[in-house]
């Protein structure tokens, strides 16, 4: 570092500003030709997983189209390969194909992330209140509640079922043929299957729910599917767009609807730590159109009435009372691992990042706090500037000449 300074200082020195020059311009040029060499290498040779990478985020889409995008030269393809990142680019490829394939049907991974993040309370969404705590000799019932911003009221409940596999539980939720028949649930009173998909489960189905007399029956268009994590089942439910039903006035259609179940096995209260009992948390909010606060009294006063009727109408099902056979669909899953949930998330907020720095170019504005890598020019210029002032022997004006421009720099002002 002394030695850098020296040459600067003896540099500066010299009696001739064309000798400065051209000297300064000899001292930098090994920088130079080093950034020379890294633009050359990084132009000739860019890996296929980050050509992939730009061209799924739109960074390459134009160049690609138009046959402009840089291509290799032939004296560099001699440069080896590594089998890791040989690896990484099949994953990539893969992951992306799937990706694409995923965007097409009407529930999503993003689904399943939103409703996991759920379960496992990492969903950054307010607190949720207590409501209610009931259970019957085979059945225990917990609700809580709580309410965002923009959103209706959210519902969140935990049920345990004694003597319940999560497969027969999954096919009982599932199977809107024996929803009507048992009158389980007694507000569904029709449903139609419209599209379904028998490669991942994915269904479209068409409902319509009786409410009271004083409101209108409600339609609903919705998607569904399950995932299978490790014999959790992740089953989802959400309104969708759908262009092959019109929209009428009677019944209503419900545009924002939710409800999803995480079911599970757990540990029995009777069988000694066994697991022969079914968890089900259930996660549901819908805009029924109905005042807020109205919507509110009357789910209160009328969950548990239908709450109770969901654990015979579970124990005619177990035993087949009535005439009805588990929708295949609900045994058409999707089936991953918890690596494919970090890899997704690792995806998602990489594309988030990509999304906000470009946003941010656009308009020019930097929001939030800097990080270090974006703190790392600035604490370099500040200190140049120190270097330089304590190395001119010029007095305290020159030394507050150099602070001021340096400050300009990394402290710019604000145009109103």
């Amino acid at each position: 570092m002394a030695w850098v300074l020296n040459s600067i200082m003896e540099i500066l020195n010299r009696p001739n500003t064309w000798r400065i020059v051209s000297d300064l311009l000899l001292f930098v040029s090994p920088i130079w030709l080093a950034v020379f060499i890294g633009l050359l290498v990084g132009w000739t040779w860019k890996p296929d997983w980050a050509v992939e990478f730009l061209n799924r985020n739109g960074g390459g889409s134009e160049k690609k189209v138009l046959g402009l995008g840089p291509k290799p030269l032939p004296s560099w393809r001699f440069l080896p390969k590594c089998d890791f990142w040989k690896q990484r680019e099949e994953k990539t490829e893969s992951r992306s194909e799937e990706d694409k394939n995923d965007r097409k049907l009407a529930v999503t991974g993003a689904d399943f992330l939103h409703l996991y993040r759920l379960v496992e309370e990492t969903d950054e969404g307010p607190t949720w209140q207590h409501m209610m705590d009931r259970s019957l000799p085979n059945m225990s019932y917990q609700a809580w509640r709580r309410e965002p911003e923009n959103s209706p009221t959210q519902y969140r409940s935990r049920t345990i079922f004694e003597n319940a596999t999560p497969e027969q539980v999954r096919d009982f939720f599932w199977d809107d043929e024996f929803r009507i028949s048992n009158k389980w649930d007694d507000m569904l009173i029709h449903y139609q299957i419209l599209e379904e998909c028998r490669t991942t489960g994915t269904m479209i189905v068409h409902w319509v729910r009786k409410f009271p007399f004083f409101c209108s029956d409600r339609e609903y268009i919705i998607g569904r599917r399950i995932w299978n994590l490790e014999g959790t089942y992740y089953c989802l439910t959400k309104a969708v767009p759908c262009s092959a039903i019109q929209r009428r006035n009677k019944p209503r259609r419900v545009d924002v609807y939710f409800s999803s179940w995480c079911i599970r096995a757990v540990e029995s209260r009777r069988s000694g730590g066994q697991k022969t009992a079914c968890e089900v948390m259930l996660f549901h909010y819908e805009d029924m159109g109905i005042p807020k606060e109205i919507a509110k009294l009357g789910i209160r006063q009328g969950m548990w009435g239908c709450v109770k009727r969901i654990e015979p109408g579970l124990r005619a099902y177990q035993l087949g009372c009535l005439p009805s056979r588990p929708n295949p669909l609900s045994q058409i899953n999707t089936k991953i691992k918890q690596d494919y949930i970090t890899s997704f998330e690792n995806a998602r907020y990489l594309e988030e990042d990509v999304m906000t720095e470009g946003s941010e170019s656009e308009d020019g504005k930097r929001k939030g706090k800097a990080g270090p890598v974006q703190k790392l020019p600035k604490i370099l210029l500040i200190g140049g500037a120190m270097v330089l002032a304590c190395s001119l022997d010029q007095g305290f004006l020159t030394k507050a000449v150099i602070f001021g421009v340096a400050r300009r720099f990394v402290w710019p002002r604000k145009r109103v």
